[in-house]
């Protein structure tokens, strides 16, 4: 999927450390670990959080690929330590112990206050909703803790950790990757952006431009425990998170990224696979617990006539900011900023839904792998609810296909030359 960035993670929920390498990162990009701990600060917030929060305190170390503040342009390579990990040193061992955890035979509810520490048995039951089943069955295992140890998504803290590295070039040209939740648990917010139509100001005569609506959204989601803009709603999706805790519950719902100051022509229309909302919708689909994905009205666009939700094509010179499409605009943005596989240059915006998480306090029905008896699923340490979270995962893996389409678009080993290349197309589209 990946062209011209590629990255690549590693690491275990409980293991000692989580890697990520990120190769195409161009040269002499202003970088450092800054940058990218406040996003990963950002994904371990929201009300709801599990225990874990109250124990990592997730930072980022620069490995390689950076000198003195610059990228070299080879790879960069990050490392994130798992403060849990002096805690769990004898489960996650990699190397062969003399009594191998896992090897030790499950032991009766009743029997199991005469074991030590009980998360040295092998976990055999697993949970509705969760890869623990379908992860023994593909990879061979007896012991689910050899799954859900990388099906976690504590594995997103290194996806976020390369994302912010993406949102840090991508800053270069001008470009933003914010986010908001617009429902948890069914609680819903209108202040939402993307999925309404964007009206001109005045009488027309100038582009609409949404970037200071969407900014305003965005600094009041970063203030949200919930990351909701709307105070109102934001109480009620609390209220409705705090019940689902008391009954040992969890909750999903929806979260808005929007990509803002894209210019017109990223992606393209002759391969399916190059198309920009393929390569987006694919991966914030591989975040953990993500259900769906719309850009721009979506599946609304579907209950509608084509006469309501096309955006209308005007020109005016001179009037588009920075040229993103020359002197082309829309008043609305149904199309959510891509027509035809490529940016339009309107803001790109996608609409994820998240599933609530499946471990929970108070189990579902399960089968044990081992003995085929019917039990209640076995219980993590978890989240009742991880949408603002999966919302900072969401910018993530949005400017990690944007900034890859904006590299493929403009190539370039160093910034100086993709600056370069940059400024030639937008006096290109400028003159159209």
């Amino acid at each position: 999927m990946f062209g011209r960035l590629r990255y690549l993670t590693a690491g275990e929920s409980h293991g000692q450390a989580l890697t990520c390498i990120i190769d195409g990162v161009p040269s002499n990009l202003a970088l450092s670990a800054n940058d990218i701990n406040n996003d990963l600060a950002r994904r371990q917030k929201g009300f709801g959080r599990g225990g874990r929060m109250k124990i990592e305190s997730d930072r980022a170390q620069i490995l390689s690929g950076v000198r003195h503040g610059k990228t070299l342009g080879s790879p960069i390579s990050l490392l994130i330590e798992n403060k849990d990990w002096e805690n769990w040193q004898e489960i996650m061992c990699p190397e062969i112990t003399s009594s191998p955890v896992g090897a030790r035979r499950a032991v009766p509810l009743h029997n199991q206050s005469q074991i030590p520490d009980p998360r040295t048995l092998p976990v055999t039951r697993p949970r509705p909703g969760h890869a623990d089943l379908s992860g023994a069955l593909k990879y061979d295992q007896r012991d689910l803790r050899n799954v859900l140890e990388r099906s976690s998504a504590r594995e997103t803290a290194a996806r976020v950790a390369a994302g912010a590295v993406a949102k840090k070039f991508l800053s270069e040209f001008d470009i933003q990757v914010i986010s908001y939740v617009t429902e948890i648990g069914g609680v819903s917010s209108r202040q939402s952006v993307g999925i309404h139509s964007y009206r001109a100001v005045g009488r027309g005569e100038r582009p609409f431009a949404p970037t200071n609506d969407m900014l305003t959204l965005f600094r009041k989601a970063e203030a949200s425990q919930v990351r909701c803009p709307d105070e109102k709603t934001e109480e009620k999706m609390i209220s409705k998170i705090k019940a689902a805790i008391k009954k040992g519950d969890t909750l999903g719902g929806v979260f808005e990224v929007a990509v803002l100051g894209v210019p017109a022509g990223l992606g393209s229309y002759t391969q399916w696979d190059r198309k920009l909302q393929a390569k987006l919708s694919y991966a914030v689909m591989g975040i953990q617990a993500i259900k769906g994905v719309e850009i721009g009205l979506g599946f609304e666009m579907a209950r509608r006539p084509g006469s309501e939700v096309m955006d209308e094509i005007y020109y005016r010179r001179g009037t588009a900011r920075r040229a993103l499409a020359g002197g082309f605009y829309r008043k609305t943005n149904n199309a959510g900023g891509i027509e035809g596989g490529m940016s339009n240059g309107m803001p790109i915006i996608i609409r994820a839904a998240m599933k609530p998480i499946p471990t929970l306090k108070s189990p579902l029905s399960s089968v044990d792998i081992i003995t085929k008896k019917k039990f209640k699923a076995a219980y993590e340490r978890s989240d009742a609810c991880a949408v603002p979270a999966a919302s900072v995962i969401g910018e993530a893996v949005a400017a990690l296909v944007i900034a890859d389409s904006f590299l493929e678009k403009f190539g370039g080993d160093s910034m100086e030359e993709i600056r370069r290349n940059y400024s030639g197309y937008l006096k290109q589209i400028r003159e159209f």
